[in-house]
């Protein structure tokens, strides 16, 4: 059992160790004989995590044995993380640990978009392909471990190879983005927004719920915008829209959780689908900030004011609304009153959920070549501040829910507690409810009722109902 801590990176996923995906998943983890295998090393965001299980899948399906360490592979990919400087050096200290322990390594993900920066750190490493390559990871899978399959044994569930928990599973709507944010490079890694139609969305979905997932995470780059690249297209009765399609998802008697949402006027049509009960009353905005002059800087929308006004009429619809959001601190140029400009806003906001990470320079980010840099110690000091008001506000909001009857999801029982979450609560990012009496007989990913006896900073406690 353990409590969420407040600094957790909000845009990143369970770190995925070689050694730590077994337990996880839900493949075989001994291989017949004369099997081909291979690990994987699964770095950055739920989105990429996506893009493991689907390599994943496809070799599964090929024959290929999914090795739960290093020595039982006969090769290993390491799908890596670009988006910041601290990302890309610690995927080449994956990518170096992986040819240390294994030899036989594979580079695909955000950062293979830069095979010569890999290249230049790892010269060893067999192949490199960029973001959501599938095709070019299978042909260097080939090339370094040729296929072997056994027609009679070698069977994939018609779910795939999951990552994730039984019980949870995120579903990838689109790729790419179509912002031209000054401190990201995602649209260089991975192209512009690229829709999937809805009934293929819809379809895997269905498959996923069928295998006994409970929850699905709606991902993407920018969630808002599903649809717009392919005119909101509607093919085999479902349209290709945000709302439509939320609908549809919340028709299948799972919880659906909506990542990466922007604030687009038409949000205001998923408010109601949440009030219904359709769709959990979660949203998870990335706001980064609330000054409207660093807003510009960033290329972002500036109407912080309108933004207020927003949520206040989202609260008015689903008074049980659940934000959370994200923040940078220390953007080039970012004054002292600008900072407390953000610190008064989030007074004003009262975000249940929030997440904050200090400006970085990123090779190709177009702010980098902004004046006026912030100095580190400021960055720090800024972030504790933020944090520490981030912190209150989340104790009081949690406090507020003591004696609170709420459906709960189970996500991991051990000797001390059932760690569970609330619809609040999205995996690894938000906190966490704890039932530390009578939890026995409950089972990972069983949806219970409980009362709230007790609230921390980020976690709750509470007891079982009958």
């Amino acid at each position: 059992m353990s409590t969420n801590p407040p600094n957790l990176r909000p845009d990143l996923a369970p770190k995925a160790r070689l050694d730590g995906l077994a337990p996880q998943s839900k493949m075989r983890d001994t291989a017949r004989p004369g099997q081909p295998t291979i690990g994987m090393v699964s770095l950055g965001c739920p989105k990429a995590l996506v893009d493991s299980e689907r390599i994943l899948t496809r070799l599964r399906a090929e024959g290929y044995g999914i090795s739960p360490d290093y020595a039982g592979a006969n090769a290993v990919i390491v799908n890596t993380c670009g988006f910041l400087d601290s990302a890309k050096a610690e995927s080449l200290s994956a990518i170096g640990e992986a040819l240390q322990e294994n030899g036989r390594v594979i580079v695909t993900g955000c950062l293979g978009a830069e095979p010569d920066y890999i290249t230049g750190a790892h010269p060893s490493v067999l192949a490199v392909t960029g973001p959501h390559q599938y095709e070019q990871v299978l042909d260097a899978v080939h090339d370094a471990v040729p296929p072997s399959p056994d027609p009679f044994v070698d069977l994939l569930p018609a779910s795939g190879v999951s990552l994730t928990p039984r019980h949870f599973s995120y579903l990838k709507i689109s790729e790419g983005c179509n912002h031209k944010c000054k401190f990201c490079i995602i649209p260089d890694m991975r192209g512009r927004l690229q829709s999937r139609p809805a009934h293929a969305v819809l379809r895997e979905a269905e498959k996923l719920v069928e295998s006994g997932v409970r929850e699905l995470l709606v991902i993407s780059q920018d969630t808002s915008a599903y649809g717009v690249d392919i005119k909101h297209a509607t093919d085999r009765g479902h349209r290709a829209h945000i709302t439509d399609l939320a609908r549809d998802l919340g028709s299948l008697g799972a919880w659906v959780r909506l990542h990466y949402v922007y604030p687009y006027p038409h949000v205001r049509q998923l408010i109601p689908l949440m009030a219904e009960g359709l769709v959990l009353p979660y949203l998870d905005i990335p706001f980064q900030h609330a000054h409207p002059d660093v807003l510009r800087r960033m290329a972002r929308p500036a109407a912080a004011a309108k933004t207020l006004d927003e949520i206040a009429a989202w609260r008015a619809v689903c008074p049980d609304l659940t934000i959370r959001s994200t923040f940078i601190v220390g953007y080039p140029g970012e004054t002292e009153a600008e900072f407390q400009t953000l610190l008064d806003w989030m007074d004003a906001a009262q975000l249940d959920r929030v997440g904050c990470f200090q400006y970085e320079n990123v090779e190709g980010a177009r702010s980098n070549a902004l004046p006026d840099h912030v100095a580190e110690e400021v960055k720090q000091n800024r972030w504790e501040r933020f944090m520490a008001k981030a912190q209150a506000i989340s104790e009081a909001k949690l406090a507020a829910k003591v004696g609170q009857r709420m459906e709960v999801i189970i996500d991991e029982i051990d000797d001390e507690a059932a760690t569970c979450r609330t619809k609040a609560d999205a995996p690894e990012i938000d906190g966490n409810l704890f039932i530390d009496e009578g939890f026995e007989n409950l089972s990972v990913g069983e949806i219970v009722a409980v009362e709230v006896d007790e609230a921390g900073e980020y976690d709750l406690w509470g007891s079982l109902l009958g």
